[in-house]
């Protein structure tokens, strides 16, 4: 068959299709090609999608075009056209979704797969689409910008080819997808995370607002940071005779998993990433001052609460890190990396695991760097959910609720437009319209409390209020949640979520987490009087209603609870029972 008359009777028949959903077939015994979640996900043609039972799928559900199946081992295998008289190039592929670990068929050809299964997708013409569809298309983000039919032709040549030649992504995690860690380095990292020798007045550790006994955060919506007592959501701005100057802007975010390969950037506005922007691998906000030599971008982001003022560093009149890291960030590295260099303990640790020292006088921030991003990578990999089990096979591992709302999250819902993948996040950056409060992250010229979010990275009026997905195994453990810590709960957040102007309008100060301390909530709200920048806000928003009814939403929470690590959570190591400092460790 030739091009022209591929395109004549193939092609021209989609642009008159009704409905270009996929939906799932009642006849979940039937024999029909595979097809996997890394294709569902992608701009599909129409066609049935038949899954066992047991999926927490049902007959009707319209799966979202990003969305993720959990599936073990997908393929694809076009309908042979002669046999099953098809008439247009969506009728070419059937869906069924496997969950069995036995090898598939060998797929289709390059081209086979192009002009049957891609290109139809790339041109996704909507003429003639019905209400519904049209609903469906509106509940997650807005359209890219339209391009051209030769480039949309040329995307979908790139997508077949690499879909080729990548093979099939499922979405399992374990070991396999994590930097490899050297144990010494990783018995080295667990100490000096937990050892308040890094800040500046030897007051607070990285532990202090990632502690393993509140899921690696602080279950606070804004940390306190240098200047407080306590741990947790009984931390208090009071610090004997110094006490909170500032919230921290951002919610302390959990350390699950960060060790993994696919993570290229981090924090919520993602100022640390892997980049070759300053001759040093990563790009921060210490720019050519992040010294070389750092193992991943986990180690990069390490380095910086060290010299932050709010965070670790305090003032500078208060100790030799503060005055140094004023004066440029390396300097303050310097000053603590002496402090490590003469403790016995710590070079002995460090030479053992750093073959480049020859002895402990040589040790440099980057080797407490590469330490902490070893332990951090290590001790918090969690892959033990039941949500886990059940994509190993285990067809009993959630309950009905749980199975249902599986369902809800990679169709009805949406949640896996976003929160797809091995991670459960597509790494990227969307606006919520989550409320603003705290000091916010102002830039340099903001003249009031806002923060803007990716926008401050990458001075682009398109990523304003964008802040990245996070991912979400034992999300439960991690509350409050959003990038501020605006909801105390999973049901606060997910309403939000499904539909945010009104949430925005609703809510109130006490859904969230704050310490008192009157010197501080005088300004924590006052951004709401604000109505310019209210409405701004409400203005760049990336997502679109969806209606569930209450037991659905009861549903969502029940998964997201059935992501919870088992022994995974207590951590690989634990808390150690001393630090070589001799310095009192948060309890």
């Amino acid at each position: 068959m030739g091009l022209l008359d591929f395109l004549a009777r193939h092609l021209l028949d989609h642009f008159l299709l009704t409905d270009g959903g996929i939906r799932i077939a009642t006849d979940g015994a039937q024999h029909v090609p595979d097809i996997g979640a890394h294709e569902i996900r992608g701009r599909h043609a129409a066609s049935d999608l038949v899954v066992p039972p047991y999926a927490g799928l049902r007959p009707g559900m319209t799966l979202q075009r990003r969305a993720q199946i959990p599936v073990e081992r997908p393929d694809i295998i076009p309908l042979d056209a002669e046999t099953e008289r098809v008439h247009h190039a969506d009728q070419l592929l059937r869906i069924r979704v496997s969950r069995t670990r036995c090898r598939p068929e060998p797929g289709p050809g390059f081209l086979e797969r192009t002009v049957f299964h891609q290109l139809p997708g790339v041109f996704d013409v909507r003429q003639g689409r019905s209400a519904q569809k049209e609903q469906r298309r509106e509940t997650r983000h807005a359209p890219r910008p339209p391009r051209s039919a030769l480039q949309r032709i040329s995307l979908g040549l790139g997508i077949a080819a690499f879909s080729t030649f990548a093979g099939a992504e499922t979405p399992i995690l374990d070991d396999r997808h994590f930097h490899p860690v050297n144990p010494r380095a990783v018995e080295a990292g667990r100490l000096l995370f937990f050892d308040p020798i890094l800040s500046g007045n030897k007051n607070i550790a990285c532990a202090t607002c990632h502690h393993p006994d509140l899921g690696t955060s602080d279950g606070l919506s804004l940390g306190l940071g240098e200047g407080g007592t306590g741990l947790g959501p009984e931390r208090s701005a009071e610090g004997g005779n110094t006490r909170v100057r500032k919230r921290i802007p951002r919610n302390a975010p959990g350390l699950w998993n960060l060790g993994a390969r696919e993570i290229r950037i981090l924090l919520h506005d993602g100022r640390v990433s892997i980049s070759d922007l300053h001759g040093n691998g990563f790009d921060t906000p210490t720019a050519e001052d992040l010294p070389m030599g750092l193992s991943d971008v986990l180690a990069a982001q390490a380095l910086l609460p060290l010299i932050s003022e709010f965070e670790m560093a305090g003032k500078r009149e208060d100790n030799d890190v503060a005055k140094a890291a004023r004066r440029r960030p390396e300097e303050g590295w310097e000053r603590i990396a002496h402090r490590i260099r003469i403790i016995p303990e710590y070079a002995g640790l460090l030479r053992d695991a750093f073959p480049d020292l020859a002895d402990g006088g040589q040790i440099e921030i980057r080797h407490v760097a590469n330490a902490l991003s070893a332990f951090v990578n290590w001790e918090f990999r969690s892959f033990d959910s039941r949500y886990d089990q059940y994509l190993a096979g285990d067809s009993d591992a959630l309950n009905a609720s749980e199975a249902r709302g599986m369902g809800l999250f990679f169709g009805k819902a949406g949640c896996s437009a976003c929160h797809g993948g091995r991670l459960l996040s597509d790494q990227e950056f969307h606006a919520l319209a989550l409320p603003h409060l705290g000091p916010g992250r102002t830039r340099l010229f903001d003249p009031y409390a806002r923060d803007v979010g990716r926008m401050a990275e990458t001075d682009h009026i398109g990523d304003a209020y964008r802040f990245r997905t996070p991912m979400l195994r034992n999300v439960a453990l991690t509350a409050p949640y959003g990038h501020n810590g605006a909801y105390r709960d999973l049901r606060g957040i997910l309403s939000h979520h499904l539909d945010p102007i009104p949430a925005l309008a609703a809510w109130r100060p006490e859904n969230a987490v704050l310490p008192e301390a009157e010197w501080l909530s005088a300004t924590d709200f006052l951004i709401f009087d604000d109505h310019r920048e209210m409405e701004r806000l409400r203005a760049r928003l990336d997502i679109r209603p969806v209606s569930l009814g209450e037991h659905e939403i009861d549903d969502l929470v029940a998964f997201l609870h059935a992501l919870t690590g088992g022994e995974s959570v207590r951590g690989r190591l634990g808390i150690p029972e001393r630090v070589p400092s001799g310095l009192p460790l948060d309890r």
